[in-house]
């Protein structure tokens, strides 16, 4: 698998694909107070990363809380959280909204990690990469993928009324706080950054994991580099 395309979040602390859900009655207001605490984990998912990290940040391994094996799909981990099944979870989305909503008035709160957690990466099998006409395709894919991230954040009751509520269901309330949540996206002509983040997170997953180190750059396809900025430039 290579990657053809990478976007991320204007100022991603203010905007965070995720924030630590708290379970009623479970004092944790700091990342140091994740000591001792049952997390949940995913491995090999976004969210599962994101705990190590986390925990890395508060100067914590693994061995210094109870990580507890559960698929990050749908509702699980707002359930877990409300049901004390973990002490802390990552969610996402409009569940950090509902959680607080549905279960706040139990004690249910999140805080946020204060971590870069908002990389998006479009991949693609190297195999197809190799087939010429299917190499120039996926370029007019990238261009027209980051064209649509732009026009989204531009066009964002269109977007709330077609995506989120006639597509997903949500109502138009749930949209608004997911846009919101989102804020505007960042095409990078530059991937070096995205890189030196990358093999960061890769470092501490293989340390925690005891998986070997890849090397970052081998997951990027450069060709693809500035196709999406250049796309998006002087509002094209």
């Amino acid at each position: 698998m290579k990657i053809v395309a990478s976007k991320f979040r204007k100022d991603p602390l203010q905007h965070p694909t995720y924030e630590l859900g708290i379970a009623p009655g479970a004092t944790v207001k700091t990342l140091a107070d994740l000591r001792g605490k049952k997390i949940a984990y995913s491995p090999g998912q976004a969210q599962g990363a994101l705990v190590l990290r986390v925990l890395a940040q508060a100067g914590l391994t693994k061995d210094d809380v109870t990580l507890v094996e559960l698929p990050s799909t749908g509702d699980v981990y707002p359930n877990a959280l409300a049901s004390r099944q973990v002490d802390v979870a990552p969610i996402g989305g409009v569940n950090i909204k509902r959680y607080t909503a549905k279960f706040g008035r139990d004690g249910a709160t999140t805080i946020r990690h204060g971590l870069r957690d908002d990389p998006g990466h479009l991949y693609v099998r190297t195999a197809t990469l190799e087939d010429p006409a299917k190499a120039a395709a996926i370029r007019e894919y990238v261009a027209a993928w980051a064209r649509a991230s732009r026009w989204t954040y531009e066009h964002t009751d269109e977007w709330i009324a077609g995506y989120y509520v006639k597509d997903q269901g949500l109502n138009t309330a749930d949209g608004q706080y997911l846009v919101e949540l989102v804020g505007e996206p960042e095409i990078p002509a530059d991937w070096s950054d995205a890189i030196a983040w990358h093999q960061e997170t890769i470092d501490i997953l293989a340390r925690e994991t005891g998986n070997p180190v890849l090397k970052a750059q081998d997951l990027y396809d450069l060709r693809y580099q500035t196709v999406g900025a250049d796309a998006i430039k002087d509002g094209v």
